[in-house]
């Protein structure tokens, strides 16, 4: 299954709540329901999954692998009391994760644990408020140039940037999809933020220079 062109769908469907459509696709296997889900939302899965690994042919891999494992977990492991999409999120997350550490590229800085005051080294970073302001000047740079950056990022970083930016996902909700508490959220957020910020001016001098 790779990212599809949209379909044309009766209009019932299109005014569906994605709960509705989850409930149609489960009960009757209506595969129109399922479709629609998928004109929904595939475009961010992929753009998520692609993110993480920069590259077109793995990420198709990968999405294949996430609605393979949406369609046969339907039945018995999605909670209809929660977000559908958040569900499929978690899937797409966790085999890119499964992937990347395959590949040997994964690198957990929340391991990196000061033994004198006994927290996580992200634990001891500002709160959420702090993080929110310098989000603000960071993301607002100019697209093209955010994504490439972004994509230069850790791994770690480069999850909960995309997650928030890309999403809108509230700290707390990353926290529970990476399986990190929200400090550590707030504290891949906030050294994304700083390694972005480098990442520009070091732009903006390269810039200046060519002139």
């Amino acid at each position: 299954m790779k990212l599809t062109k949209a379909e044309h769908i009766p209009g019932k469907y299109e005014n569906m709540k994605d709960r509705e459509l989850v409930r149609l696709y489960r009960k009757n296997g209506d595969e129109n329901a399922f479709r629609e889900l998928m004109n929904r939302h595939q475009a961010k899965v992929y753009s998520y999954i692609y993110s993480m690994v920069n590259n077109g042919e793995i990420a198709n891999d990968i999405f294949q692998e996430t609605f393979t494992k949406v369609i046969t977990k339907m039945d018995d492991t999605y909670n209809e009391q929660g977000k559908w999409i958040a569900w499929v999120m978690r899937i797409a997350h966790n085999a890119t994760i499964d992937h990347i550490r395959k590949q040997k590229r994964f690198v957990d800085v929340s391991n990196q644990y000061d033994s004198e005051s006994k927290t996580d080294y992200y634990d001891r970073l500002p709160d959420e408020d702090m993080v929110d302001q310098q989000e603000q000047l960071e993301l607002s740079e100019s697209k093209s140039s955010l994504m490439k950056h972004i994509s230069e990022l850790p791994e770690e970083q480069r999850t909960v940037v995309m997650l928030r930016h890309y999403y809108e996902m509230p700290f707390k909700e990353i926290a529970e999809l990476t399986d990190v508490s929200i400090n550590t959220a707030l504290g891949r957020m906030r050294y994304a933020l700083i390694n972005l910020r480098k990442m520009f001016d070091q732009e903006q001098k390269s810039e200046s220079n060519k002139v």
